[in-house]
């Protein structure tokens, strides 16, 4: 049993280190692609795409849009919006009570009439905010006269694949980074501190990580060097990653003539932080996502809702516990794509099977986007799964199409293995119970043998097919390699060939139903040793069988044959293996099974196979072939 144990375990490692090398080398190569940056447009698209999955969420109650579309550039009939529109229209916001206003509406230039109007208004009203451009190209200063903390900067990060993921929250001053009195906020962060104070809530530095800020018990999620898809990526300050409200209207949106004429339900904007800025194409504030459904503009959004987006989720992830989108660290993440770098094989080696395999690869396949999908939906983290949809598919694909390769090798081993069965059996009937039953024939037709030995001739005969029947029996349930000869000697084929061979000679030429064995003087037989390790267990059953019916075949048709003389010798570089005799020849040329049969095997290995005639009289069965090949 131990011993089956063990074999089976050989075994196992074998078909390992067979199958999982390519594997491997797949799963690091994909870690090498993810390491090197060449799979972040596929984690970006992924990611998109979980986002839009998402169920529908309520509407933020606490962000309000006031946007100046085409009907209001329609309506003022000038543009840009002149100031003093701009300035009544902050004017008619302050009567709401809102607790913040930001101005996403760069007035770093007055538009006439109305500039001084506007001048008055945002120095007069500390809930407001305004804006400028830091990062090149294109600075915009902010407005004039307002101090920096009610100045809140704008630039937003794009990512390679000119998609809007990411917010930028925090940076140092370009123009002069070692200052940090000189430290710049964004708009959306101005207006969430502006909201917290009013709730008694401070602006913190992080406990988990001092390099970022928290409200509350709830730290903001920074952007690090590698974060989640990101490889190599700099923002140069504190940016989030965008947890969009997925619903077709996130925020109350209320245009500029409501506001003005007076169609706005005052509750509306009360205590809320208000956005005025553009919703229309007209001024190129237009920012690329795929992480959204039901936009107004495909594939787009104005630039004021996504910093209404962007405060919303901080707003949510204080008050609702809605969370944050965040990352594993870079050791979590590989270890997940090294288990899904060996989920395939595995499958591979279970299933065992072309169709089972595929199924099994697209059921993990789904499992990994689901795993996703909810770890990004409920817990607000970004895990990978491109990387490990990529193994699936190329290693899914690999060992589909070895799965193929190996059915078929398998059903052709199964019919060799039948075809050799057969063939062995066949071998051991004719070598042994059909000779007798020939000898016992002969000599009933020819009346020439007393009755009791002709009884003793069909016992035998009773005994030597019980005999291989068991033998056969216990060959197929046994892991033994074995041979049992005509005579009913069994050889173990572990044994050096050149001694099987002369077992082979001695048991067959001591055969008493052979008649023409008894007229033999002369028995001849050298064996050389040969290295036999590039030979098969069943190349070597089958040499020895070659002997044993070249052996039979003198005893059977070698008509006053006197010697026989049977050798294994090298000979050019040949093992040559060859029984001699000088009985009466050959008589047919007809090939006979076993003459075919022999061919086939001088064929597999390598060398060749002859029986002809001697002159003046006598037989060769020749079996040559080059040792030290392997097969």
């Amino acid at each position: 049993m131990s011993r089956r144990i063990w074999n089976r375990i050989r075994q196992e490692f074998g078909l390992w280190l067979q199958a999982a090398p390519p594997g491997i080398m797949v799963l690091f190569m994909v870690i090498l692609i993810r390491i090197t940056g060449g799979m972040q447009s596929w984690e970006w698209m992924l990611f998109d795409k979980m986002l839009y999955l998402r169920p529908v969420e309520k509407l933020d109650e606490r962000v309000v849009i006031v946007g100046i579309d085409e009907k209001d550039i329609e309506w003022v009939k000038q543009y840009p919006i002149p100031d003093e529109k701009i300035a009544e229209l902050l004017t008619k916001l302050e009567t709401y009570k809102p607790l913040a206003i930001g101005l996403d509406i760069f007035k770093n230039v007055p538009v006439e009439p109305g500039g001084k109007e506007l001048a008055q208004v945002l120095q007069q009203n500390p809930n407001i905010i305004g804006i400028q451009k830091i990062l090149p190209p294109e600075e915009t200063s902010p407005p004039q006269n307002l101090p920096p903390e009610r100045v809140g900067f704008v630039d937003l990060p794009n990512d390679r694949d000119s998609k809007n993921r990411r917010y930028l929250l925090f940076t140092t001053n370009p123009n002069n980074p070692n200052n940090i009195n000189e430290d710049k906020y964004s708009l959306a962060l101005r207006l969430v501190i502006k909201y917290f104070q009013t709730k008694g809530i401070e602006l913190k530095t992080g406990k988990n990580d001092p390099n970022t800020m928290r409200f509350r018990g709830i730290e903001l999620p920074r952007i690090t060097h590698n974060f989640g898809g990101y490889v190599n990526v700099d923002d140069g300050g504190l940016s989030i990653l965008m947890n969009f409200r997925n619903t077709s209207k996130p925020f109350h949106v209320v245009s500029l003539r409501d506001i003005l004429n007076g169609k706005v339900d005052a509750e509306l904007l009360r205590d809320r932080i208000v956005l005025v800025g553009n919703r229309n194409t007209s001024t190129g504030d237009i920012f690329y996502t795929s992480a959204l459904a039901n936009l107004e503009l495909n594939g787009q959004i104005y630039g004021i809702e996504y910093h209404a987006h962007a405060i919303g989720q901080i707003l949510s992830s204080v008050i609702d516990s809605r969370p944050m989108l965040d990352s594993w660290r870079d050791i979590e993440e590989y270890a997940w794509i090294f288990v899904w770098g060996f989920l395939p094989i595995i499958i591979g080696r279970l299933t065992q099977s072309v169709w089972k395999n595929i199924l099994s690869v697209g059921v993990a396949a789904f499992a990994l986007f689901s795993c996703g999908y909810m770890m990004l939906w409920v817990w607000g983290i970004w895990i990978p799964v491109a990387p490990g949809l990529l193994i699936l598919a190329v290693n899914g694909l690999g060992l589909s199409a070895f799965a193929f390769y190996q059915h078929d090798k398998f059903l052709r081993s199964q019919i060799n293995e039948r075809q050799n069965t057969i063939q062995h059996t066949f071998t051991v009937i004719h070598n042994g119970p059909l000779q007798t039953l020939a000898y016992g024939l002969k000599h009933l037709r020819a009346k020439d043998i007393p009755y009791e030995q002709l009884v003793g001739q069909f016992e035998k005969l009773d005994r030597e097919i019980r005999e291989l029947g068991e033998f056969l029996k216990l060959e197929a349930l046994t892991t033994e390699e074995s041979l049992r000869l005509g005579s009913g000697l069994i050889l173990e084929l572990k044994r050096p060939l050149h001694d099987l061979l002369y077992e082979v000679y001695s048991s067959t030429l001591e055969r008493k139903d052979f008649e023409h064995f008894q007229t033999l003087k002369v028995k001849i037989r050298n064996f050389e040793p040969i290295d036999d390790k590039y030979l098969t267990i069943e190349h070597k059953r089958e040499i020895c069988l070659f002997l044993e019916e070249a052996l039979c075949n003198v005893g059977k048709h070698a008509q006053g044959v006197k010697r026989v003389q049977a050798s294994g010798v090298y000979s050019a570089n040949k093992y040559n293996l060859a029984v001699r005799d000088n009985g009466s020849g050959i008589k047919s040329k007809l090939e006979n099974k076993g003459t075919k049969h022999f061919k086939m095997l001088a064929k597999q290995l390598g060398g060749e196979f002859r029986r002809e005639s001697l002159s003046p009289r006598g037989t060769i069965c020749e079996l040559s072939w080059t040792p030290m090949k392997e097969f």
